[in-house]
């Protein structure tokens, strides 16, 4: 009876949690309004946000049922150590997002392996356990950035998305997904791409953020649930300030990065409560978790 337990459990389609844990004025669309040197200034506010993502992964589906994997930003990190470790106490894979927010095309050599480096061991001093993943701000993923990780001690990274209608996101060109949506590099490193779907030989953006919260909560959960049963995975990205509609506004953006990042932030709580509940037969994972299963060994010599 446990084999055979065990063998249901595992023929579950996958449904890869994924929080980008930033706050509401480190996001890339409002960098020209938002310099780096005033975020201290800012009012911080990914706590509370973060803390209400993880009460409802307790409340929807029952306490420890959803694992996911929290990329968290350094700067966070270091201010917010204990955030990071209840995190970790509720089951969930600390994961790192970078310490600087830095797209990876901004970056020479040096400072992208140095950012990488630093938010890794920020992340591991504070859990006293290795940190496994990695994703780049923006899915600003390059060819050279596979090589940086492996050079900072990482085992799999989460940078890539395969819709080519935002100009910041990284291109993978001549790497294919294995099954279940495993790209393995060369040199060992391991990549879970972001879930999009396919229409005409071109990728739909489905994987989270605002186009999470602009489609219909029901279309957007058969979609889910088809490339689930497609492909028996599917990797969904969120971030805290998304939770948050009475976050400060940033009056001098321009409407479309106001557009992009305001809209129906209301109802994002109840539209994550809803895709969860129709997810209920997926089998929830970290990244590593899943890897693990699907025969990466991280953390193997």
């Amino acid at each position: 009876m446990k084999i055979n337990a065990a063998r249901h459990e595992r023929n579950k389609p996958v449904f890869l949690m994924t929080v980008d844990v930033e706050d509401w004025f480190q996001v890339e669309n409002f960098k020209p309004w938002i310099s780096y040197d005033s975020w201290d200034r800012r009012e911080l506010r990914v706590e509370k946000n973060t803390l209400a993502i993880l009460d409802l992964f307790d409340s929807v589906l029952g306490a420890g049922r959803i694992k996911g994997t929290f990329f968290l930003l350094g700067w966070v990190a270091e201010r917010l150590p204990h955030l990071v470790k209840e995190i970790d106490a509720r089951g969930h894979e600390v994961a790192s997002h970078g310490y600087h927010h830095r797209m990876v095309s901004t970056c020479t050599d040096a400072e992208l392996l140095g950012d990488l480096v630093v938010s890794r061991r920020l992340l591991e001093g504070i859990l006293g356990k290795k940190v496994a993943g990695y994703r780049a701000p923006s899915f600003s993923i390059e060819p050279r950035l596979v090589g940086a990780l492996k050079k900072a001690g990482y085992r799999y990274d989460s940078s890539y998305n395969s819709f080519n209608g935002n100009h910041r996101y990284g291109s993978l060109k001549g790497h294919n997904p294995l099954e279940r949506g495993v790209i393995q590099f060369n040199n060992g490193i391991s990549e879970l791409p972001v879930s999009n779907l396919s229409f005409r030989g071109k990728a739909v953006p489905w994987g989270g953020g605002g186009f999470f919260r602009l489609i219909p909560k029901g279309v957007y959960a058969h979609g889910v649930k088809a490339q689930m049963d497609r492909e028996g995975v599917f990797l969904f990205y969120l971030h805290p300030w998304e939770l948050d509609p009475d976050q400060p506004r940033v009056t001098e953006a321009s409407s479309g990065f106001k557009f992009r990042h305001y809209i129906n932030l209301s109802a994002t709580e109840k539209k994550l409560n809803y895709l969860l509940s129709r997810m209920r037969d997926a089998s929830f994972m970290t990244c590593s978790a899943y890897l693990e299963r699907s025969g990466n060994q991280l953390y193997g010599c």
